[in-house]
Parts: C-alpha cells; sequence; structure tokens
C-alpha cells in the first residue's frame, strides 16, 4: 500500500484521468484545487502525442484550471529530447498531429515534407487521426529501406467522449505487422518520462507518485521508474480488469476526485 501522507509530488496522466475527449471529468477541479491548497507538486505527464504543451495548457484553462507550461509534459517532447541527444542530425517522417511536429522541430530536428520523404532516417509515429493509406505505405517503406523506426507511445487504445477507439499503438502494430520491424518506444511504460518529470520538480521515489488510467502504461511505467503507481477507474481500466489483472497498482480510486480527498484526509503536502 501506498502511503499518501508521504506525497509530495504527483505525476498525473490526463486523457480519462482528467477528461473524456473534450470534457473535463467532474472531478477535475477540485483535484487541483487540492493539489494547490496542500502545496503538492505536479506535472501532468501525457503519452497523448497530438497536441503542444501550449495546447494543453489552453484545454486546462478551458476547464477552469491554470497550469504553467513547466507542469506539463507530453510524449512528443520526450521523442524530441530523444532524439537531440541520440540522433541529432536525424532527418525525420513524422505520422502525427502538429503536436508531434512542433516538439522536434523546436530542438532543432529536421521534419522531411511529407510528400518528399527520400532521405528520412528516422520515422516517428505518433497518435494520428487523419491517418491514411498513404501515411502508413511511406513509412512502410522508409523502415524497410533502414529508417530508425520510434513510437512515441504504445497506447493501443483512447478513452474518447463516445467510447474506446483505437491509440497509436494500433497504428504501430499495423506497422510492426508490415516491417517485421519493432519500434523504440519513449513515452509511458518506459520510465524516461517519469524520471525526466520527477527531476524536473525534484522529488524523489519516496515522496512521489503516479497517477493514471492504464495498467500497461501508467502503472507499469511508475514500477519501472521506482515510483509509486496509482490507478484511477475513470479510464480504460474498470474495476474487474483492475482486480483480475497480474498488473497491480500500489492503490486504486474510482477518480482523482476521490484520490483529493483521500489525500487531505492523510495530510499529504
Amino acid at each position: 500500500m501506498i502511503n499518501l501522507s508521504a506525497i509530495r509530488h504527483l505525476i498525473v496522466d490526463m486523457d480519462g484521468v482528467l477528461w473524456h475527449g473534450d470534457h473535463a471529468l467532474p472531478s477535475t477541479p477540485h483535484f487541483f484545487a487540492t493539489l494547490r491548497e496542500l502545496g503538492i507538486r505536479f506535472v501532468l505527464a501525457t503519452n497523448n502525442a497530438s497536441k503542444t504543451v501550449e495546447d494543453y495548457q489552453k484545454k486546462l484553462a478551458g476547464f477552469g484550471v491554470r497550469v504553467a507550461l513547466d507542469e506539463i509534459m507530453t510524449s512528443p517532447q520526450a521523442t524530441a529530447a530523444y532524439l537531440k541527444q541520440h540522433a541529432p542530425g536525424a532527418r525525420v517522417y513524422a505520422i502525427g498531429e502538429p503536436g508531434l511536429v512542433t516538439e522536434l522541430q523546436r530542438v532543432g530536428l529536421t521534419v522531411v515534407p511529407s510528400d518528399q520523404p527520400a532521405g528520412a532516417t528516422h520515422v516517428v509515429v505518433g497518435w494520428d487521426r487523419h491517418l491514411t493509406y498513404a501515411k502508413l505505405a511511406e513509412a512502410c517503406l522508409l523502415i524497410r529501406a533502414g529508417a530508425v523506426f520510434i513510437g512515441t507511445n504504445p497506447d493501443v487504445t483512447y478513452p474518447d467522449a463516445r467510447g474506446i477507439v483505437p491509440g497509436n499503438g494500433a497504428t504501430l502494430a499495423l506497422l510492426r505487422a508490415a516491417t517485421d520491424v519493432d519500434p523504440i518506444i519513449i513515452g509511458k511504460p518506459q520510465p524516461d518520462m517519469i524520471l525526466q518529470a520527477m527531476q524536473r520538480m525534484g522529488g524523489s521515489p519516496a515522496d512521489t507518485a503516479v497517477i493514471g488510467d492504464r495498467l500497461d502504461t501508467d502503472i507499469v511505467g511508475g514500477q519501472r521508474a521506482g515510483v509509486p503507481a496509482i490507478l484511477v477507474l475513470s479510464g480504460v481500466t474498470d474495476r474487474q480488469l483492475a482486480n483480475s489483472s497480474p498488473i497491480q497498482a500500489d492503490a486504486v480510486f474510482e477518480d482523482v476526485g476521490e484520490l483529493a480527498d483521500a489525500l487531505r484526509a492523510a495530510g499529504a503536502g
């Protein structure tokens, strides 16, 4: 079990935790008000590769929640940092939405035009709600020709306001099947994002916890980073799966509102 009274820092997933699609969950404002009142620092760390940190800041403001840009971290940010460190001269063919391209270009990487992909050294795949066969075909040809295959995140599904829909992991599975090449995964459940977020806050595993709605990414990611992991049942994981899965969180709450109340009762912060 997790010691809630020791928590001073939180690494919080967003989709399925704070909102579904464009609709905030009812407990989201209460959660943030509680964190501010208790003095608990946080980084909102998402695998979703479709938006920039500025986009997320604006989205939260629309829900009445104000956060600083350094309180947000995305898998495109982590992917861009990885490439800048390991392949600073990379020429990237990107499947994804503007959030991915913006973060790659922000660190000085070259993103090749989608209609002129020849010479790309890396194929980076993020969630793309405008995915076409032509994009997939170009990515397949480049990977088969030797381009390094990178996935921003492995989330197979996404909790849309309408229900559960395909996520980036579904696209990666298609390309893996077509190329026989496994992608390098940057986002959760790999520990890099969680460790970067904890370092940004000055936290440690003793006073930090991860919050998420996915067992296979958020909870496993916390475990791999050595950080306690809290599951909320407001997203893709229901109570039955939480109880039966071999992946077990350190604590389970219905939503972040229930967690906020438990943090207050435990004297956290």
